[in-house]
């Protein structure tokens, strides 16, 4: 199969970590895998061309207005793959009628200018198929695919019981973390559910090591948001100040396992729009292959529905302070649910299944 990778990459958003997967995973098989546009020199690695005549199937990856491409190039992939061969992965539920939640929401008029008919439409014009990251979708004509996954080849240490895996990560090994509580995601529309998790560290902040959050505008509110009054981007630097919260501009994906890694514990949260819409992330899978306990803030039917029976104990509920209280007095247990629920997403969620499963949909 060649498959040709439609959308606008960083080094710090949206789907870098998980296009390059599928680059990666489809050379390995014998599959020829590219990026569509001119070629950028800070990823070496990906493969781009501009000969799209040559490739089975044209896949958008959408986020932004901006993962299409700009006019020349639109024109040249619409005139050289046929509609029934282009597909769209809508990856944060545009191809809806208008959600919102709490202050989330899936049509961003105020700040790009396109209502949500625009974004039904243009998906319709563009591609003969639309998918989603979900289980889940809201409309019968979306084809549920995950997108995102786990790679078990990029677990950072790969320890033969949860026994030896407790005792580093307690130090006593020799090696203290840098981090206590570490997150690395930007500020969009996640500070509702950060904001709770850090109020709930308040009774033993004492107690706990530095704590750092790494992305975009985690530091203060952006004067973009201000001034078109978008709560996306709220923050309390009060709240920081007072947890002693460490700040820092985004990395590139290419550090954020070694990054995490420096962490005793980091966070996975979602959206309140994708809690609600089913939605997943990179990060939902991607956190389990640091060297850290992952903190589960996720609603308790989608831990089920991704992480499998053991991860119910890594899910943090209403008392913070309790959940990682326990997690210090009995690091053991709480290290085998992470190698269990490991096991299960390399079974269940790998890269290489799920670049398997998106062949079989092509196919059909």
């Amino acid at each position: 199969m060649k498959l040709l990778l439609v959308s606008k990459l960083a080094m710090a958003a949206r789907a870098i970590a998980t296009i390059s997967k599928y680059v990666e995973i489809g050379r390995a098989g014998g599959h020829e895998v590219a990026v569509f546009g001119e070629k950028q020199l800070e990823l070496p690695s990906l493969e781009y061309t501009l000969d799209v005549k040559k490739f089975d199937f044209a896949v958008f990856v959408v986020y932004m207005p901006f993962d299409f491409p700009d006019l020349p190039y639109l024109a040249t992939l619409l005139d050289g793959v046929p509609k029934d061969r282009r597909v769209v992965i809508d990856c944060v539920g545009r191809y809806n009628e208008t959600v919102r939640v709490e202050h989330d929401f899936n049509h961003l008029e105020r700040m790009e200018g396109h209502q949500g008919w625009e974004w039904v439409e243009a998906f319709q014009a563009v591609a003969g198929r639309v998918l989603q990251p979900t289980l889940t979708p809201l409309r019968p004509d979306v084809t549920p695919f995950l997108l995102h996954g786990f790679a078990p080849g990029s677990v950072a240490y790969r320890y033969r019981s949860a026994a030896e895996a407790a005792a580093s990560w307690a130090g006593q090994r020799g090696q203290q973390k840098k981090y206590e509580i570490a997150y690395v995601g930007n500020n969009w529309q996640r500070w509702t559910q950060m904001k709770r998790f850090l109020e709930g560290l308040e009774p033993m902040r004492r107690d706990l090591g530095r704590i750092c959050l790494v992305g975009w505008d985690w530091a203060k509110r952006p004067d973009w948001a201000e001034h078109l009054g978008i709560r996306g981007a709220d923050v309390d630097p009060e709240l920081l100040r007072r947890l002693d919260v460490e700040t820092r501009e985004p990395i590139p994906f290419t550090d954020v396992h070694e990054f995490l890694g420096q962490a005793r514990f980091s966070p996975i949260i979602h959206r309140p729009l994708f809690n609600h819409l089913g939605l997943v992330t990179n990060r939902t899978f991607d956190t389990f292959a640091c060297d850290t306990v992952p903190l589960l803030l996720l609603p308790e039917e989608l831990i089920d529905r991704f992480y499998g029976p053991d991860a119910r104990q890594l899910a943090v509920g209403d008392d913070v302070a309790r959940h990682l209280a326990e997690v210090e007095r009995r690091p053991e247990r709480y290290w085998e649910a992470v190698l269990r629920v490991r096991q299960h997403l390399a079974i269940h969620h790998s890269y290489e299944r799920r670049f398997d499963e998106l062949l079989e949909i092509l196919k059909a």
